[in-house]
């Protein structure tokens, strides 16, 4: 969410937005240099918003628990919660926090957006906002996303509009999600699976080449080897039993 003023940034930068922050323990940090605050402390907020659910309400929140942070992330819709699990799906992505500060430019009047979501990737980290695709060009929306991403690339950070993605990846993803604990895997098929040679057979020949082990107990190792990225697939099509796999190199 966010508010905005004006249309463009009339030349307005970096070097002119402040970013405020809640740490864990409660305390705010409160209008740090946006060009200098420390992506560490960052990485370790909570969420600026105080989630509320009451009855009737027109959005979708709650929480999924990430293995990428070991821990329940927040969400305030349906699209948030599916391009959180697409974050968490995600080996590059190495935290996830969710609302994760107030961005203020300092223009006249001030502007301030809290983004969806910081990434902390191994490269840069990632800013983003979630909107379906039907509002990109609303005349409140457009302009507050335009100088987030001056703000953002300022620093060479990556900012990223993410809509509606793909129908057959996404549920992909979703179904995958329900191996991320791992906690749950039968641990001996996923250590021998880990030996195993599976470059170029199909996901059903990976599900039976334990035959010495329940099937089951099989299966659920092999679709968290793809959840954790060990094994990969083509994902843009429905997953079957015909479909190829292969240890990522």
């Amino acid at each position: 969410m966010g508010t905005s003023a004006g249309d463009g940034l009339q030349g307005a930068s970096g070097r002119c937005a402040l970013v405020s922050l809640r740490r864990e323990d409660g305390k705010v940090e409160s209008d740090l240099p946006w060009t200098s605050a420390p992506v560490e402390v960052m990485a370790c907020a909570v969420p600026w918003r105080v989630f509320r659910w009451y009855r009737g309400q027109r959005h979708y929140s709650g929480y999924y628990w990430s293995s990428t942070q070991k821990q329940h992330v927040t969400y305030e819709s349906r699209l948030e919660l599916s391009h959180l699990i697409s974050a968490d799906f995600d080996p590059s992505v190495q935290g996830i926090v969710s609302q994760p500060f107030l961005l203020a430019l300092q223009t006249d009047p001030v502007r301030r957006h809290v983004p969806d979501y910081l990434l902390v990737t191994s490269g840069n980290p990632i800013v983003i906002d979630v909107k379906p695709a039907r509002y990109l060009d609303h005349p409140k929306i457009a302009p507050t996303l335009s100088w987030t991403r001056e703000i953002v690339e300022s620093r060479g950070w990556e900012y990223r509009v993410c809509t509606e993605p793909p129908p057959a990846r996404m549920e992909n993803v979703r179904f995958l999600a329900g191996y991320r604990r791992s906690w749950l895997i039968p641990q001996e098929p996923l250590a021998r699976l880990r030996n195993a040679d599976l470059n170029g057979r199909t996901l059903g020949e990976a599900f039976t080449c334990l035959p010495d082990l329940p099937e089951p107990y099989v299966r659920a190792a092999v679709l968290h080897l793809l959840w954790t990225g060990h094994l990969v697939t083509d994902l843009e099509q429905p997953l079957d039993s015909s479909q190829q796999i292969w240890e990522r190199r």
